[in-house]
């Protein structure tokens, strides 16, 4: 519990947390440790109040106070809660249940079966009956045993029955005559009493017998004087009864109704009730004895073992209390966060409510100023048109016919011109001038912001392996996200996978990883990877909340293409245009001697134009009717006058009429085949050390070189009758990585063709 306490106390008053503040920095302060900061930095020219700053006293962070003060500080509410639980269980007495189990060592019952054991061991056993007081050396024994118990069940050695003591209430002289009697100082363990200093000095004076009696600290009376027997008044219980499985004084054994049953003394019976424990069930005699010689060691073994518990908890328990307030820092900064958004969300709001306010004003004036313009110009109108209406009145109204004809042609004159030109003289009214075409709709940005959030880390996105795309040296990689509108950005990882089938691991081991960033879309094409080579994906979906990864996916580049290479033929075959199939052709060729040239008398055979230094790779010829024919792989050094598998640095798979073999370093042996093989599948795992040969029709496997390949190769094909046709740059098919796997568990037990002294190669033949 020290180390829990030592969480919860206060770095200044070295107390238990009193009304904890919760700083910036993580760490708590008493509000009053606090404010007495903040006193002692006052001065008659810096009151209190304009005091804004002061350094936390366990990392010297600066706290920057408002203008409330330590009043704008949190409140550890969760801090505080764990103190008032804490101070409840320390204030606990020694019967409460906590309390109990945490003072173990400490319970009144442990005190009184050490001093009944005492008593036994002076009363010389249950069966006898002897007296039930114990002599004074049998009492020092009785507290030795106790002292020691004591410090087993707990590490510190003062937690003896005087700390029980000390937490009882106040214990009193029972010698003294005075009323009432003075407190105790001493407790005899031999007298079974306890006494004041004054008591004490004159009833234990400093001469024998006294001397020998044990001396303690003041322990109540119930704890030294041990279990009475229930029928028989002030008769100490010192056996048991082992037919009716109780504790029994010895006048219960002499007189009482159990004078005729068996019984046994306590010290029997402990050790016995330990070792059961230690043992449960029925076990033999001499197994029960052995077990009471160690049911000291395993007590104290267990209570070790419960110390150590103890102390995780505690641990456990502080780092419970970090993370909680973990939680609150990490919460105060969330709400403060959100605070400052939705204020800066607010200004926007308010900024925008200006300008468009504004605008309207704006807006309002200018088609006020307009329309104040055509109101004036139609009032304008109307004076001129109400004064010629007037004229012409006047002058229907003259009598005189002179002076009527006088004015009537030029009024008559001036209506006609103003009633032609009434459409020019009325002005046009523009309704749109209303604003009533103006509107104000925000329900787009209302729904933006109901959907107000916080944001967490997208879910982790998924590979789709059905939908991934490979070539020699590209793969392409596709894959979907439940969260694609959260997510801002994907990356992808990707390394060779070398068969361990721990991924994380394998992820942890970054160096080897290659990582693109940066990907806004669904898929990515990586280029220039290895041909025949497996790699591991992942896939990291990013936003500002965090990243998670995508489960590891296994894709393939395919096998490395090639064709067959004009300068390696032999004079007397023939390659097609496209250099993918070759024949057999009698009549003698012109062509130029090169190294590289097949050039032997029956070495019919052209190479492929690539060299393969790693990877796995797999091709297929296709047989049609030949039924002669060498297929297989090489070194560049290997001899180009005599057949492929002849010599140390070549090995084919090979058809001599109805006769299949393998044949490497001039040994052959005989392969099962079927006489209609038409389409033959060669796998090469140079990374592994493997050569095997397929039957690609029926999905069957036909053999496996073992290869230490030492440099790269290049694919071999020799015929002697008809033409072969050669299937490059192909996926592994799924039986062949079927059969791959079952073969890498008889790896040592297959044959390995570049020994010399390889048991396969017994009974071997060569076939001309």
């Amino acid at each position: 519990m020290e180390t829990l306490e030592s969480e919860l106390t206060c770095p200044i008053c070295l107390e238990l947390f009193e009304d904890p503040l919760l700083l910036p920095c993580a760490h708590s302060l008493c509000f009053n440790c606090a404010h007495r900061i903040l006193v002692s930095h006052c001065s008659t020219s810096k009151p209190l109040e304009s005091i804004s700053a002061f350094q936390c006293p366990t990392c010297r962070y600066v706290i920057t106070l408002n203008h409330r003060g330590l009043e704008g500080l949190k409140r550890n509410v969760t801090l505080q809660n764990i103190i008032d639980r804490f101070q409840k269980a320390s204030l606990s007495g020694p019967n409460s249940p906590t309390e109990s189990r945490r003072l173990q060592p400490q319970r009144p019952y442990t005190a009184t079966i050490s001093g009944t054991i005492a008593g036994t061991i002076g009363g010389g056993g249950g069966t006898s009956g002897g007296s039930a007081r114990s002599s004074p050396a049998t009492s020092s024994h009785s507290h030795q045993h106790a002292n020691h118990t004591n410090h087993i069940n707990h590490t510190n050695a003062n937690h003896s029955p005087a700390v029980v003591a000390k937490m009882d209430p106040r214990i009193s002289c029972q010698f003294c005559e005075q009323d009432p009697p003075r407190e105790a100082v001493k407790t005899c363990v031999t007298c079974e009493v306890s006494y004041c200093d004054r008591c004490l000095r004159a009833t234990h004076p400093n001469k024998k017998p006294f001397t020998s009696h044990r001396l303690v600290e003041p322990v109540p009376d119930t704890h030294i004087r041990g279990l009475t027997c229930l029928e028989h008044e002030n008769e100490k219980v010192n056996m048991y009864c082992l037919v009716d499985d109780q504790l029994i004084c010895a006048l219960c054994k002499l007189v009482g109704r159990h004078r005729e049953h068996q019984v046994s003394s306590l010290t029997e019976r402990f050790d016995k009730l330990k070792a059961y424990q230690v043992s449960p069930g029925r076990v033999s005699d001499a197994v029960m004895e052995a077990s009471k010689t160690s049911a000291a060691q395993t007590l104290e073994n267990n209570l070790t073992n419960l110390v150590k518990r103890n102390s995780e908890l505690e641990n456990q328990m502080a780092k419970l209390i970090q993370i909680c307030q973990q939680v609150e820092v990490n919460t105060a900064m969330h709400e403060a966060k959100l605070v400052e958004e939705c204020d800066e969300l607010v200004e926007i709001i308010r900024q925008r409510k200006q300008v468009i306010a504004v605008k309207i004003k704006e807006s309002k004036v200018m088609k006020l100023r307009k329309l104040a313009q055509q109101i004036a110009n139609c009032r304008q109108c109307l004076e001129r048109s109400s004064a010629l209406i007037t004229q012409a009145e006047q002058s229907l109204k003259e009598n005189d016919h002179a002076r009527f004809l006088q004015t009537a042609r030029n009024v008559a004159e001036r209506v006609a011109m103003a009633t032609a030109s009434s459409q020019v003289l009325i002005p046009d009214v523009n309704l749109n001038e209303a604003f009533d075409n103006f509107a104000l709709d925000f329900s787009r940005e209302k729904k933006i912001l109901e959907g107000l959030d916080y944001l967490t880390a997208p879910n982790p996105p998924s590979i789709r392996d059905e939908l991934c795309t490979a070539s020699h040296d590209t793969i392409t990689v596709h894959w979907t996200s439940e969260d694609e509108f959260s997510v801002t950005s994907y990356e992808l990882q990707y390394t060779i996978y070398t068969g361990q089938t721990n991924f994380i691991s394998l992820y942890n081991s970054a160096d080897s990883w290659m990582i693109v960033p940066n990907i806004k879309q669904n898929h990515y094409t990586v280029h220039g990877l290895q041909s025949g080579t497996r790699y591991i994906f992942f896939v990291k979906a990013i936003n500002q909340a965090g990243s998670r990864n995508s489960e590891p996916a296994r894709l393939k580049t395919n096998s490395q293409p090639f064709k067959l290479d004009p300068k390696t033929a032999h004079k007397k075959l023939r390659l097609s245009n496209d250099c993918l199939t070759m024949e057999k052709d009698e009549s003698s060729l012109k062509k130029s001697h090169t190294p590289e040239r097949f050039s032997g008398t029956g070495s019919y055979g052209a190479a492929g134009n690539v060299f393969i230094d790693s990877g796995c790779h797999y091709w297929e010829v296709l047989l049609g009717a030949s039924t002669w024919y060498a297929i297989g792989v090489a070194y560049k050094s290997a001899p180009k006058n005599e057949w492929s598998g002849k010599n140390s640095s070549s090995w084919v798979f090979s058809r001599c009429n109805n006769n299949f073999m393998v044949r490497h370093d001039g040994k052959e042996m005989l392969v099962e085949a079927s006489l209609q093989l038409r389409r033959l599948g060669v796998l090469l795992d140079y990374d592994n050390n493997s050569l095997s040969f397929y039957d690609a029709m029926n999905s069957q496997h036909i053999h496996t070189f073992e290869i230490s390949f030492l440099l790269p190769v290049v694919p071999t094909f020799m015929i002697w009758n008809k033409s072969v046709m050669i299937l490059s740059g192909l996926p592994v098919p799924d039986f062949v990585d079927g059969v791959a796997s079952d073969l890498q568990e008889h790896q040592q037990q297959q044959m390995g063709m570049c020994r010399q002294d390889s048991p396969y190669l017994t009974g071997m033949k060569t076939c001309h």
